[in-house]
């Protein structure tokens, strides 16, 4: 059995120290990555349409990552009677892509070597928001050589369908980023899950993302159809890409946000959906977007997103030791 933290002589509490994501080590050489999980923290919103604030998104789940770093021997689900992230899981932080206010493209070009260099080491790479625009650089990584993964499919949970294409002049806000998915090549459709309300796409561009591979489901559709229903939008032998709007929760659990939308999943809704992904498909990469702190005194929305990624890379690793000949 792994050794826990606290065998190293210090008790290390959570409220202590630098806050990087779950308190793992930090990264300053992204040419020295030596780890199993790269995260990067992708602090732009000038992508959004509404409420700005995604921007401290990165320092507000690193910071309430800490909550879950009490040593590296894992943590046991007595549900699931399995030890997640033990030890040998080696998570790093990279720290932040720089970011150049008002210049979309050059702040987009460093996240976008940020999530490169994670794929270069082997590493999965993982991003923190930053608005919903910073997925457009993440599936932009994926094109070049540091990939040799192949084709994959998309799972998008979120309140938004985001397949806007282009709005007086923009391609690269947070609501197209999965207009601009859709158009790579690599990218062999999506499953995009929680939509609902009142959406900044048009009827158009939910024809649109129909034509483009997408299969849409809200969150009323979700629940009636169930987990099994959910996982079979996503093709059997497919490699999947995650990415997590923090509204497709409702705001009730994530005010945080700077377009919430009522209505949204609960938690296990989207734990348990996370769980089957992960254990049926190889997950390429990672970003999680939209929380905005400042909107919630309590910081419960950081909370989540942090206990969100953690029991995901938990479930991915736990997985890989499983069933090692189906993974990359």
């Amino acid at each position: 059995m792994a050794e826990h933290g606290y065998d190293s002589g210090r008790l290390d509490l959570p409220f202590v120290g630098i806050s990087t994501f779950g308190k793992r080590p930090y990264v300053a050489d992204w040419s020295g990555i030596e780890a199993d999980v790269a995260v990067l923290g992708a602090p732009f919103d000038a992508g959004t349409q509404w409420r700005s604030g995604a921007r401290f998104g990165p320092r507000g789940v690193r910071e309430a990552s800490t909550l879950f770093s009490f040593g590296h021997a894992g943590a046991y689900d007595h549900e699931d009677d399995a030890t997640y992230l033990p030890a040998d899981v080696r998570i790093v932080d990279l720290g932040d892509a720089d970011i150049v206010h008002t210049d979309t493209e050059k702040s987009h070009a460093n996240i976008e070597a940020g999530v490169r260099a994670a794929l270069a080491a082997g590493a999965l790479p993982v991003v923190i928001g930053g608005d919903h625009s910073v997925n457009i650089p993440c599936i932009r990584a994926f094109s070049g050589p540091e990939y040799q993964g192949g084709p994959f499919h998309i799972l998008q949970i979120d309140a938004h369908l985001d397949f806007v294409d282009e709005r007086h002049g923009v391609r690269h806000g947070h609501g197209n980023p999965m207009r601009r998915a859709a158009e790579q090549d690599y990218v062999t459709g999506l499953s995009q899950i929680g939509i609902r309300n009142v959406s900044s796409t048009a009827r158009e561009g939910y024809d649109d993302a129909r034509a483009m591979g997408s299969t849409i489901v809200s969150v009323r559709q979700a629940r009636q159809m169930g987990l099994a229903g959910l996982l079979k939008t996503i093709p059997g032998d497919a490699k999947v890409y995650i990415t997590i709007d923090i509204d497709a929760f409702c705001p009730s659990i994530a005010p945080g946000t700077g377009t919430p939308s009522h209505g949204g999943f609960q938690y296990y809704e989207v734990l348990e959906l996370l769980q089957g992904v992960a254990e049926t498909h190889p997950v390429v990469g990672i970003d999680l977007v939209e929380v905005a702190p400042d909107y919630d005194p309590t910081g419960s929305t950081s909370v989540l997103a942090a206990q969100v990624l953690l029991n995901l890379l938990g479930f991915i690793f736990h997985a890989r030791a499983r069933h090692p000949q189906t993974w990359p």
